[in-house]
């Protein structure tokens, strides 16, 4: 990608995350743009490479962006109707992000977030009492702990660690009021053009 379209991606993605961000973190006590800051900070206090700090900032993507409301599916927890987050929103983040160019590993991380999560259900089972109420109550919906195939596969992925490493940013990604503490969206303009770009070594 030319570096002026890199620059326009970039900012049309910052700007998203910004606007749109600004709503609850569902169930959480943060919104959902300082839980993208804070997932992104971790990868970066923890030596990542860019595509996986960027895939931490963008991991919700798919659950900020507005949509259509014919695709805008919603899940409800059974016992009440408590708004829990939008269905597939990593599948829908990680097709926007590939539409707009981002590499596949990227994407792919993206696409695996909620995967990581009932990965890590089924092999740590004190992982599961870990989650947020909110993480737990969404598990259901996401289709549970791994099994069979589904575990062996995910074992066997080549960015597995990554991907792990990712869930547990995630996860850690929850703390009210530290906005001073964590880097703003703006501060990934370079990484994003970058990456666009195909130097991601810059980082």
């Amino acid at each position: 990608m030319d570096h002026q379209k890199a620059l326009e991606t970039a900012e049309k993605v910052v700007s998203s995350i910004e606007k749109y961000g600004q709503g609850d973190y569902i169930g959480e006590s943060i919104s959902q743009l300082e839980h993208c800051l804070q997932a992104a900070h971790q990868a970066q206090k923890n030596g990542a490479r860019n595509e996986l700090v960027l895939a931490a900032l963008l991991h919700d993507y798919g659950q900020i962006i507005p949509l259509e409301s014919t695709r805008e599916v919603r899940m409800n927890l059974k016992s009440s109707s408590k708004d829990v987050g939008r269905v597939g929103h990593e599948a829908i983040g990680a097709e926007v992000l590939q539409s707009l160019g981002f590499s596949q590993t990227v994407c792919q991380l993206v696409n695996s977030h909620v995967a990581a999560k009932r990965y890590l259900t089924a092999v740590d089972k004190s992982y599961y009492n870990s989650l947020s109420s909110a993480s737990q109550a969404t598990l259901a919906f996401q289709g549970g702990p791994f099994r069979g195939d589904e575990l062996a596969t995910f074992d066997q992925d080549p960015l597995r660690d990554e991907m792990v490493a990712m869930r547990l940013w995630d996860d850690a990604a929850k703390i009210p009021d530290i906005q001073d503490l964590t880097p703003r969206a703006r501060s990934y303009m370079d990484r994003i053009v970058a990456h666009l770009e195909g130097r991601d070594e810059l980082f």
